[in-house]
């Protein structure tokens, strides 16, 4: 029996991809579809990293033909491509980086960098190519969790820096320019201007995300940061207390105020299980990331718990997601970096790239 594309279509319209919730069809991610007598072969091209989702997908995909009259060979093909997304009006993008992710708290100690960086792994272990920028120039801690605060860039032109490497993305922080122990005595024009150039003068390797963990508050280091940098989105970060949640609710709103989209919020030690009896208790509070994603109609990307694991991991220079890449802590981060990637993904395309430079001279 011979079928037509239509028939393959209308078939593959009623599958749903698990981490978008729209059909493969109507998101324009079947690819190359070729209808040869009962022989079916097509590319499906998801718009975020997604490794782990490949064959779910191309399973999802394969069951659905497998019930339509006469089918013979399914030949499916599953890849993810990430391109660029829409930035701030009238900042340009950088170059090397596709698309850049601040993460971000109202105040400190609610593990900002923690995340930021087990996030960071999250997606170069789906098939991302991922950097993170450590902009805490008065606190710096991703030298210490990538576990290369001993080493230092070099530069192959004078004029650019290489990023450090670790655990598979690419870094750049104060912490490898200086030594551990000297504080950064800056006002913050000078912290301003040090953060600039480490994004600018790096020689980011053809990334796909760059995450930037933002130092704690809202003031003139976030906010010219917020203004300057071409960041396609915000996480902000919190705990479920309350006074967490106030911080957070005024990083939200900076971010806001510079047109900087907010992907969602992750809310950090949400709740404690005794690892001798098992006794779950919300220390901090119960709920309050949730009731402000509601308040603000933003995505809750996920909560993780109050863990000695993750504590431990990143202290020694490997953080769970590199450490435990199959343990259940590491499946969470994992979960919600796929979502931030699925937010981007869901944003409007980059198309400056699509239109020449004009130049106008007199003849």
């Amino acid at each position: 029996m011979s079928l037509d594309q239509q028939t393959v279509t209308e078939a593959l319209k009623s599958v749903i991809d698990p981490n978008t919730g729209k059909d493969f069809v109507s998101a324009r991610s079947i690819r190359n579809l070729v209808v040869h007598g009962a022989d079916v072969a097509f590319e499906v091209e998801l718009g975020y990293p997604a490794r782990s989702q490949h064959e779910p997908v191309r399973a999802l995909l394969a069951d659905a033909l497998a019930s339509v009259p006469g089918i013979g060979r399914i030949d499916i093909k599953v890849n993810s491509k990430v391109v660029a997304h829409a930035v701030q009006h009238g900042v340009k993008l950088l170059p090397g980086v596709r698309n850049i992710i601040a993460v971000a708290s109202g105040k400190g100690g609610v593990g900002k960098s923690t995340t930021a960086v087990n996030l960071a792994l999250a997606l170069a272990a789906e098939g991302a190519r991922v950097g993170i920028l450590d902009a805490d120039i008065y606190g710096p801690s991703q030298p210490q969790m990538l576990g290369i605060g001993n080493q230092r860039p070099v530069s192959e032109d004078g004029k650019t820096m290489i990023p450090l490497e670790a655990h598979g993305i690419q870094a750049m922080s104060i912490g490898f320019l200086i030594e551990q122990d000297t504080p950064m005595v800056w006002r913050g024009p000078m912290a301003t201007q040090a953060l600039n150039q480490m994004l600018k003068d790096t020689a980011w390797n053809d990334l796909d995300y760059l995450l930037i963990d933002m130092p704690p508050g809202t003031g003139d280091i976030q906010l010219t940061l917020s203004q300057s940098v071409p960041v396609t989105g915000a996480v902000i970060v919190t705990t479920p207390q309350d006074i967490a949640l106030l911080d957070a609710r005024k990083g939200l709103k900076m971010f806001e105020k510079v047109g900087v989209p907010i992907l969602g919020v992750v809310e950090n030690m949400s709740i404690h299980i005794c690892s001798k009896c098992g006794h779950e208790e919300h220390i901090f509070g119960q709920g309050g990331g949730e009731r402000m994603c509601s308040d603000y109609n933003i995505p809750f990307l996920g909560a993780l718990p109050l863990d000695i694991q993750i504590r431990s991991e990143a202290d020694s220079g490997a953080p769970t997601v590199a450490a435990d890449p199959d343990g259940r802590i590491a499946s969470i981060y994992k979960q919600i970096a796929r979502k931030v990637a699925v937010r981007i993904a869901e944003k409007s395309k980059d198309m400056t790239h699509k239109f020449p430079n004009i130049v106008i001279k007199n003849s």
